[in-house]
């Protein structure tokens, strides 16, 4: 299965949906767990899809979904953003788990009816603090997924940049993510398979190989 960066995204009944922005991947076994779906025709914001409801690519790199992705509003949206108090602390959603929240303890005191900061003549002022907000932004991905980002630069063992991830191949039936094709140059673009074991380290905008510069350059060229 090959999962192509802009890959048009369908409904089992053949609607575009949107296209594929990342993929989401677990850095340590290379399983592919879902996809970031950017904002299309029928939703206005970019959805995360788990690979359970990918049902097949085609030649041209076409997504098709499956029948129970039918209802494509109720899937997480990949990025979230609230005001939230800033003694909250959060850990990261996952797609399957809910949210769950550590809160520092606020304690708020009213006086009686007719009493405190309004009341009788003689009264004391209080004055309560009041939380700050700050603006938070989470992502719906399994806890240690990485969203890679499409195009993200391949970085060599010898700190060179050796293309950039245009494609993913995954086993057929495990989602195992088992090369990365890449592609080189800016006009003419040469494209090289590599074997993801050679993969130390993934983030959002770059791959961090084990091999150096010129491992890359002697792989011969990918043609799919």
């Amino acid at each position: 299965m090959q999962l192509k960066e802009g890959a048009t995204i369908y409904t089992a009944e053949g609607k575009r949906v949107g296209s594929l922005d990342r993929f989401v991947l677990d850095p340590r076994s290379k399983e592919v767990t879902g996809i970031v779906v950017r904002k299309g025709i029928l939703f206005g914001e970019d959805k995360v899809v788990p690979m359970s409801l990918v049902s097949t690519v085609t030649e041209e790199g076409d997504i098709n979904l499956r029948p129970a992705a039918a209802d494509l509003e109720e899937l997480p949206n990949f990025t979230e953003t609230e005001y939230v108090p800033s003694g909250v602390h959060r850990t990261p959603r996952t797609v399957d788990q809910p949210e769950d929240l550590t809160v520092d303890r606020w304690v708020y005191w009213y006086p009686p009816v007719g009493y405190g900061a309004w009341g009788a003549p003689g009264s004391t002022t209080i004055t309560q603090p009041v939380p700050e907000y700050v603006l938070e932004t989470s992502r719906n991905i399994p806890e240690g997924t990485v969203a890679l980002k499409r195009g993200a630069k391949v970085l060599s063992s010898d700190d060179e940049q050796v293309g950039d991830v245009e494609e993913v191949l995954t086993e057929p039936m495990a989602d195992r993510a088992t090369h990365l094709v890449i592609s080189e140059g800016l006009l003419l673009k040469e494209k090289k398979l590599v074997p993801t074991h050679w993969i130390t380290a993934v983030l959002e905008d770059s791959v961090v190989l084990a091999v150096d510069a010129e491992t890359i350059e002697d792989l011969p060229e990918y043609t799919s």
